[in-house]
């Protein structure tokens, strides 16, 4: 009975394709957009995780004066400095002292210089002292070379690591590797450059130069206060290692119980906020857009399958006159409404999926359509389909035969 239903539909298709395939246009429409913004929200999502990975370390925490200045008020950001004393390097060794094994920790000290080779420059990069165990913490994305080694670290060797601008700017022709470069008027030897990396909040992630921390003292002196990335060791949770650097730091400074912290601690997930809260707000304004443009396309459906029933109205009466039952009449109007729209759904994840290829390879976005989303898609186009059919099937059944019969 099914399968008669489901080919009777298709026999109606066929014989009004101009009519089907508006209402399948209205449903391809209503789902090419569902499937763009789902895969607008999960490329979002992914490029929070990225980015975050690539800047800060995925499960790596960090430990500052202030950890998060762009995310406060000017009058939060004044009373966070009046709070909260610059980190030194005594408080440095205190938190390596005390570790126990369970968190590594490793210095940032970062301010901005012109870099220059060969009589070219460029200007204005992130120039990063740090030490030895960054590559412990954060996959720094060493493309050739290396970082600098601990015995490079400790004697304070002027070595340097430079992003794929820098390269860019400074060596077109030539080989990086090995050649001296000039920063803060001291001459360095890059042994290490990192893959491209991207941007991040409109700062590009490939103007870093990347070097020991004594060095980084020589050049520009004593910080005024240091950063230190922390990540738990082994496969402990990130939060046993931040629960231990928070308790050393506390004890450092002799904060009694109940006074708030002195210094800031960023996490990951706090670091993934504000692109988390950024998706939230797309989500919100575009779950009503999808419902809308499916409503839409509900109502262009029923349109064209209640002209079905009218136009064919003379054949469901002499149909039912020969013994044919409402439910056949009513599972035939539905077949047909659910065919339109699963042929409309399937075009418009077709067309979807082609327009996020083509935006992820052309500009080099994180964005893909998931087998959940297409299976979802389908689905809900073919169960708008069926609300679509269910006035016009009902319409169907209701006929009078005799009347129907004697329609033209």
């Amino acid at each position: 009975m099914i399968r008669e239903a489901i080919a009777q539909g298709a026999a109606a298709l066929v014989n009004n394709p101009l009519r089907a395939g508006l209402g399948a246009l209205a449903i391809a429409v209503a789902v090419a957009t569902i499937v763009l913004v789902v895969s607008a929200l999960d490329g979002v999502a992914l490029y929070a995780r990225q980015t975050t990975a690539r800047t800060f370390g995925s499960d790596t925490f960090l430990i500052a004066q202030i950890a998060s200045p762009g995310r406060v008020s000017r009058r939060e950001l004044q009373e966070q400095l009046q709070r909260n004393p610059p980190i030194r390097r005594t408080e440095l060794k205190f938190l390596d002292q005390y570790a126990g094994g369970l968190v590594e920790y490793a210095p940032n000290a970062q301010t901005r210089a012109d870099v220059m080779a060969g009589g070219r420059k460029i200007e204005n990069a992130s120039v990063t002292g740090t030490t030895w165990r960054l590559a412990n913490l954060r996959d720094l994305a060493i493309d050739r070379g290396r970082f600098f080694r601990a015995d490079e670290d400790q004697r304070g060797e002027p070595v340097v690591v430079i992003g794929a601008d820098i390269v860019d700017a400074l060596f077109p022709a030539v080989d990086p590797l090995g050649q001296p470069v000039r920063i803060a008027g001291r001459r360095f030897i890059v042994i290490g450059t990192q893959e491209r990396q991207g941007q991040s909040g409109g700062t590009s992630l490939d103007k870093y130069a990347w070097m020991p921390l004594r060095a980084f003292e020589r050049a520009f002196g004593t910080p005024r206060s240091l950063q230190i990335f922390a990540k738990a060791t082994g496969d402990r949770p990130s939060v046993v290692g931040e629960d231990r650097a928070r308790i050393s730091l506390r004890a450092r400074r002799a904060l009694a119980p109940g006074v708030p912290d002195t210094f800031d601690i960023l996490t990951p997930d706090a670091a993934r906020g504000f692109v988390a809260s950024l998706s939230e707000r797309i989500g919100a304004a575009a779950g009503p857009i999808s419902l809308m443009a499916l409503i839409a396309a509900i109502v262009v459906v029923t349109n064209t399958v209640l002209v079905s029933v009218t136009q064919r109205t003379r054949e469901i009466g002499v149909r039912r006159a020969l013994g044919a039952s409402r439910r056949q009449i009513m599972r035939e109007v539905l077949a047909e409404s659910a065919q339109v729209s699963l042929v409309g759904g399937a075009v418009g994840t077709a067309v979807a999926v082609t327009i996020v290829s083509l935006l992820a390879r052309t500009l080099d976005l994180p964005v893909s359509v998931r087998g959940t989303t297409v299976a979802w898609s389908l689905t809900a186009s073919a169960l708008s389909g069926l609300a679509a059919g269910w006035y016009p099937a009902r319409r169907a059944v209701r006929l009078d035969v005799i009347a129907a019969m004697r329609a033209e």
